[in-house]
């Protein structure tokens, strides 16, 4: 087995001697920000390689594609993170105690961060524009099926910052083979925080695994519920967005959950789905409403499996409920505690559904699908953490910052 001790001592190593100015850090994102435009045909044709040893079905398929917009895209968010004021040396909180001590809470950058993540070669920019805005160095591990792409965009970055007098080992991409991603687990001493991006599967084996603290993001089993008060044209416009907008993302829509009362309007809400080819795997009350109207090729029954799947295609379940209190239930059964939506204009539902949800981001009368980082003015993320400790949500700048304690005295002894 291959040793990666040297990658790690490099990435330490440079997180030790990372100390540049906010002008000197946005001076080179802006950089890499324009190069990424400029070598827009470069990482095309090697995405272009990956892609070819994919499957064009496979659900990973669309987030391992980069076009000239996506890349365009990226690089708005990098630009979009330097207009960002950094959260290094934010004073928390500070106080003078009697003895004349001044105790102050500080801001700093967490250190190394390791990334494990599967076909996103948008995360290789993503996380080098945060981490390095935070002051932290990336640790990352793409998976094989987005080398090709990966290394175009590491190149890039080292070349800037080559060009800026900035040690390499600021932004490290390790090696695609899986030997590395369990060395990366085994890293202690050298990665202060491990991040898994991808699939439910991967984030369990990193979580199971690592023996190095770990923030879960990722999988979204995400529901709406449609309640008995609901707008039906709100509805028909949100669902149809957290569904087709991009289902390869992990806040688009898995499971609408319908109202009973709400039945006679489901037709109108699965139209425009079922015309852009969207698979609804209902269950019986559902099933027996749209069984008049569409094929066999688009509407299914639900079996218990599709109840708390992440499709990542265009596939959808329905669940029908008869009271607010039978949507929760089931929500707390089968979410990953991600992003839950209602639709509604009662608001006693409202507040209702709002307070008892347990999830990371909570919507009313909105779609799911705005579950970013950049949505919420974040800038770009490095991912949304499904869990409650250190981070929760979309995480950004203050999110990859922890804190420490300065004390100023004049002499001062404990007696």
């Amino acid at each position: 087995m291959m040793d990666y001790t040297n990658y790690f001592e490099n990435a330490l190593a440079a997180a030790r001697s990372l100390y540049l100015s906010p002008a000197e850090i946005n001076a080179v994102l802006l950089d890499v920000a324009k190069e990424a435009i400029t070598q827009t045909p470069y990482l095309l044709h090697e995405n272009q390689k990956d892609l070819e040893r994919m499957d064009i079905n496979d659900p990973k398929y669309d987030r391992l594609k980069l076009t000239a917009e996506r890349i365009a895209a990226i690089a708005d968010d990098i630009k979009n993170v330097t207009e960002l004021t950094s959260p290094l040396g934010a004073v928390l909180s500070e106080k003078t105690l009697p003895n004349g001590l001044h105790i102050s809470k500080v801001r700093v950058p967490l250190g190394v961060v390791g990334v494990i993540y599967e076909a996103r070669p948008n995360v290789t920019f993503d996380v080098f524009a945060l981490c390095f805005k935070t002051g932290n160095i990336s640790v990352l591990k793409g998976g094989s099926d987005a080398a090709y792409s990966n290394q175009a965009i590491i190149q890039i970055i080292h070349n800037v910052l080559t060009a800026h007098g900035v040690s390499t080992h600021a932004a490290t991409l390790l090696p695609a083979e899986r030997e590395a991603t369990e060395a990366l687990l085994k890293a202690v001493g050298y990665i202060d925080v491990l991040i898994p991006r991808g699939s439910q599967s991967l984030i369990n084996f990193v979580r199971d695994n690592s023996k190095v603290p770990v923030i879960e993001t990722g999988a979204g089993i995400v529901h709406t519920y449609f309640d008995e008060t609901g707008d039906l044209q709100k509805a028909i416009a949100i669902i149809d967005n957290a569904k087709t907008r991009r289902v390869s993302v992990c806040n688009a829509l898995d499971c609408l959950i319908i109202n009973s009362k709400r039945l006679g309007d489901l037709l109108h809400i699965a139209e425009p789905l079922i015309e852009k080819g969207v698979t609804i795997y209902a269950d019986k009350y559902s099933h027996a409403v749209l069984a008049g109207l569409f094929s066999g090729e688009f509407l299914k029954e639900a079996l218990p499996e599709h109840f708390g799947t992440e499709f990542l295609a265009m596939k959808m379940a329905i669940k029908t409920v008869d009271s607010l209190d039978e949507a929760l239930d089931h929500i707390a059964k089968y979410s990953s505690k991600h992003s839950e939506a209602i639709i509604t204009e009662d608001t006693i539902n409202m507040e209702t559904f709002l307070n008892r949800v347990d999830a990371a981001a909570v919507y009313l009368n909105t779609s799911t699908a705005f579950t970013d980082g950049a949505q919420f003015g974040l800038g770009a993320e490095i991912g949304i953490s499904t869990q409650k400790l250190h981070a929760r949500g979309p995480m950004g700048l203050e999110e990859l910052t922890s804190y420490k304690w300065i004390i100023k005295g004049n002499g001062q002894i404990r007696k």
